[in-house]
């Protein structure tokens, strides 16, 4: 995948067969629906006036032929645009899973939940240009049945509904900035509400521990009671949209009734053309509204497919923007690598660094916060394939970690029934079990106390030690005094190499681990 200049254009040339026939049935559709008055009043003249039962069963026929046409179309359109969307949404939406997995230094700028949007509601919009642009030409080659129906019953009546319908529909699109407005400010106050709740949750243990359960309820309060107001105010705002978009039209119905009752009046238009006529104006308002909807949606897709190409660029223009450090250490193979740094830019800085080769096969990158997928133990430490030639029992990176061995233990939403510590350790287990040529570990002991971090610094040096290159950005002691060699990296570029031991003389390094 690439970044195109128009990626709304790639989307449909993928699905090119499948938005050919999608514009082709909706258009049939169309037709048949707007030609449903105009068979009506053919119906009242010359079997409802008439009273010939010949000539009322083929009306009746022809009516029910009509709407099968018009509902097989309609149907079919519908199955295969949306069965491509679906396809579609669901190749960006692994297209972009496959970038993140196979290079996580696409994410570099990124928020993760920035990247979760994209993968999930800017796809899908993305996707939904297959079926805006059917609907698109569908609504304006249903007006150009509409005109040409209108104008050759009445010009003069054709032009003022070929009017006053589009100004009507574009007219109550100026009521869409406020809703759209209400709208977005249910969407915020709701996603902070859920945020607000969120980390309530996650904090209760120790929020209980210093007596903040209120203060955290008082803010959830306000929290849902704006998002209470916001949803009111939406809902307020829909109903005044649908109402005086219910009274416009039925306004413009009963208009047209008026005027071409008049005209009935005058001979100028006979029952079945009046049936014809206030038909069309109650179907015109459809297109009209469906392709100035078509239209601003087309913006919405536009916008998700130009997010969704631009996570995708290639993962070499996306590397080339990381600027290591002057002092950026070189594991030797089979080494145990320690890296000390003063600040926290150095470490996120060599962290992008290591995650830009991250793609490599061989190499693996366990950040600092473990996030746990599944619904079982065995499922969160499920890695992938093993490299050929290697291979680390599950059993021993368990023990390696200090991890719980029930691999039946069901896990919540990504491990929040477990400890920040549990979570922590089943996250090394599994990056110990994915056995890597070159494992990079981020501060991989923070939630531990002193008795399991040295286990498990004990368990990584045996499992890892000759095995592989394994590089510990971390400022521990215990992991740090098992290390072959360890780094210091200080944020005005000084570096220094030696054994923890040695390396304890340096006033920065002394600084930088000191607990």
């Amino acid at each position: 995948p690439h970044v195109s200049s128009r990626p709304v254009l790639d989307v449909l040339r993928r699905h090119r067969r499948p938005v050919a026939i999608g514009c082709g049935s909706s258009m049939v559709h169309q037709t048949c629906e707007a030609l449903v008055p105009v068979a009506i009043g053919l119906a009242v003249d010359r079997a409802v006036s008439t009273g010939d039962v010949r000539a009322v069963v083929v009306s009746v026929v022809g009516v029910l032929v009509l709407f099968t046409l018009l509902t097989s179309a309609g149907t079919y359109a519908f199955l295969v645009i949306d069965r491509a969307a679906f396809e579609e949404a669901h190749s960006l939406r692994t297209a972009v899973a496959r970038a993140v997995l196979r290079d996580p230094a696409v994410l570099r700028g990124r928020q993760v939940g920035d990247a979760l949007s994209v993968a999930t509601s800017d796809t899908r919009h993305a996707a939904e240009a297959l079926g805006l642009v059917s609907f698109l030409a569908s609504g304006c080659f249903g007006m150009v049945v509409a005109a040409v129906v209108l104008l050759r019953i009445d010009v003069a009546l054709g032009l003022g509904l070929l009017v006053a319908v589009p100004v009507l529909v574009l007219g109550l699109q100026a009521l869409a900035p406020r809703l759209e407005a209400r709208v977005h400010d249910r969407q915020r106050s709701a996603g902070l509400a859920a945020a607000v709740a969120a980390d309530l949750l996650a904090g209760l243990r120790p929020l209980r521990g210093f007596g903040g359960v209120p203060e955290a309820v008082r803010r959830y309060h306000l929290a849902s009671t704006l998002s209470r107001r916001a949803a009111v105010g939406a809902a307020g705002a829909t109903s005044v949209v649908v109402g005086v978009s219910t009274l416009a039209t039925g306004a413009v119905l009963v208009a047209t009734a008026g005027v071409a009752g008049a005209f009935v009046a005058r001979g100028r238009l006979d029952v079945g053309e009046f049936v014809t006529v206030v038909g069309m104006a109650s179907f015109l308002a459809d297109p009209v509204r469906n392709v100035s909807a078509c239209v601003q949606q087309l913006a919405v897709s536009r916008a998700g497919a130009r997010r969704v190409a631009t996570l995708l660029a290639p993962p070499q223009r996306q590397r080339a923007e990381v600027r290591p450090h002057p002092g950026h250490p070189r594991a030797l193979p089979g080494e145990v690598l320690g890296v000390v740094t003063t600040d926290t830019a150095t470490a996120d800085a060599l962290t992008q660094a290591l995650e830009g080769v991250g793609g490599a096969g061989g190499t693996l990158v366990e950040p600092a916060q473990t996030h746990l997928l599944g619904e079982t133990l065995a499922d969160a430490l499920a890695s992938g394939p093993v490299p050929a030639g290697r291979g680390v029992a599950l059993e021993a990176a368990l023990e390696a970690a200090a991890a719980p061995t029930e691999l039946g233990t069901a896990l919540a939403d990504g491990g929040a029934n477990l400890s920040g510590g549990q979570r922590q350790r089943i996250g090394l287990a599994r990056a110990l079990a994915a056995d890597r040529e070159v494992l990079v570990l981020r501060d991989p002991t923070t939630a531990l106390d002193a008795v399991t971090e040295d286990r498990v610094a004990a368990g990584v040096r045996r499992l890892r030690a000759g095995h592989g290159t394994t590089v510990l950005i971390t400022s521990s002691p215990l992991l740090l005094s098992r290390c072959d060699r360890v780094v210091l990296l200080t944020g005005a570029g000084r570096h220094a190499s030696g054994t923890h031991a040695e390396l304890l003389a340096d006033p920065d390094y002394a600084a930088a681990v000191a607990r």
